[in-house]
């Protein structure tokens, strides 16, 4: 009965008693609470800050200004570390901003076309062992934009193989020799070709005998040069007219109407340059380069003075890809026709081949030269290949009858030579002309 009587009292002081220690536990945790709000009014996580009510707190006691003291030269030495992090990144980022500086100045001034194109192509790169290094010879082509004449994008999209295609300008003056032209690229079995009709009777007959042409809209400047222009004067519209078909990038293959196709030239390119021309060379040395050697007596010593020759690239047949020193090319050219009396041929040799010297920019474009015996010119043929037994037996890629004024006789009697075998068709034509 005793134990009875005590068990409910024993389990009231226990009661009572995790009462009193669960208060006590409340109150211990508020004060350290309120202990730790009082010396850390940020809170725990927030970087080290000095703040004023910290230090007014602490300023009367020894202790506490003991531990400040340890625990500012914590800081201290976390500060310091943190300054010489925070010195590094701004030192890389001072590098990075000079870097960024001198790409803009070399692009803004123009004078390091080695580090413009590094900044377009992508990263530097380390030379090689000896004699494993090659420089970059094709240029990136650029990017096609349809917006500049979707009518053409549109007929291009169906004409060219590859995006590329033989290009010509015609007028109704040209009318018989563009006749030959044509005959003879479709009877090769060439179908990416087009006609720049310059006149409404070249676009009509052009029509009439399913020939893919191409005729513009009308441009006051252009149009009164194309429909009564001679041979050079519409030569000279192709670089303003082949702009359009770089930009919607197309590669061209731009073609003279007073050209034989014997074979498809298409087979024939390398495409490896901006610009790849046939030459007005008549030998090796003429086409590709030779050292001439220039004779002073009155030098003595001196006297020779070594100079590197190499005759023109023709204007009216060569393969120029969508590259931006292929447009830079084809604007300079334009630009300096507009404003010259000059042949076109002359000014786009010397746009290619000049260099850059003080006052000039020249143009960095690569040039390739066709093979002289695949891609002949008429001297070639007239004054040595048809008198040769070896080289008369070749089959040229293309005729052009660039040196010869009497053009349609001669590029009727090629076809004679070339294409229905017969052996003197060619004999009758001096190597020279009459005039």
């Amino acid at each position: 009965m005793l134990g009875r009587r005590e068990g409910p009292l024993m389990r009231n002081n226990a009661h009572s008693l995790r009462k009193s220690r669960i208060i006590t536990a409340i109150v211990i945790g508020i004060l350290i609470g309120c202990f730790f709000a009082f010396l850390f009014p940020n809170g725990f996580f927030v970087p080290h800050t000095v703040t004023p009510n910290r230090h007014i707190s602490l300023a009367g006691s020894k202790t506490q200004g003991g531990s400040d003291e340890c625990e500012s030269s914590d800081r201290a030495n976390m500060l310091k570390s943190e300054f010489v992090a925070v010195s590094e990144k701004n030192a890389e980022l001072k590098k990075q901003v000079r870097e960024l500086t001198e790409r803009l100045r070399l692009a803004e001034q123009g004078k390091d076309q080695a580090q413009k194109q590094f900044l377009v192509l992508g990263k530097q790169q380390k030379a090689g062992p000896f004699g494993t290094v090659k420089g970059l010879r094709t240029t990136p082509t650029v990017v096609p934009d349809e917006s500049v004449n979707p009518r053409l994008a549109n007929i291009l999209e169906k004409v060219a193989v590859k995006q590329e295609l033989i290009v010509a300008l015609a007028n109704s003056k040209v009318k018989e020799m563009l006749e030959v032209w044509f005959t003879n690229i479709k009877r090769v079995g060439i179908s990416n070709y087009l006609v720049v009709a310059l006149d409404e009777e070249t676009a009509k007959y052009c029509e009439a005998n399913q020939v893919p042409f191409y005729k513009r809209d009308p441009d006051e400047g252009i149009d009164a040069i194309g429909k009564i222009g001679g041979n050079h004067a519409v030569s000279g519209l192709k670089f303003r007219i082949l702009r359009e078909f770089l930009q919607l990038g197309y590669s061209v293959l731009l073609s003279d109407v007073d050209i034989v196709y014997l074979q498809n030239p298409f087979d024939h390119l390398y495409r490896d340059s901006d610009v790849e021309s046939m030459s007005d060379g008549h030998d090796n040395m003429t086409a590709y380069g030779y050292n001439d050697v220039f004779d002073e007596p009155a030098m003595g010593w001196a006297r020779f003075a070594h100079t590197m020759r190499i005759w023109v690239y023709n204007s009216g047949f060569f393969y120029i890809r969508p590259t931006i020193p292929s447009v830079e090319l084809l604007d300079r050219v334009a630009t300096r026709l507009s404003n010259e009396k000059a042949w076109d041929q002359a000014v786009f040799n010397e746009e290619l081949f000049y260099p850059s010297h003080p006052g000039y920019d020249g143009l960095h474009a690569a040039r390739r030269t066709m093979d002289i015996y695949q891609f002949m010119n008429s001297k070639v043929l007239f004054k040595t290949v048809r008198y040769d037994a070896n080289l008369s037996k070749l089959k040229p890629v293309i005729i052009h009858v660039n040196y010869h004024p009497d053009k349609l006789p001669r590029m009727k009697a090629i076809v004679e030579y070339y294409v229905n075998g017969k052996q003197d068709a060619l004999k009758p034509f001096p190597e020279g002309s009459d005039w």
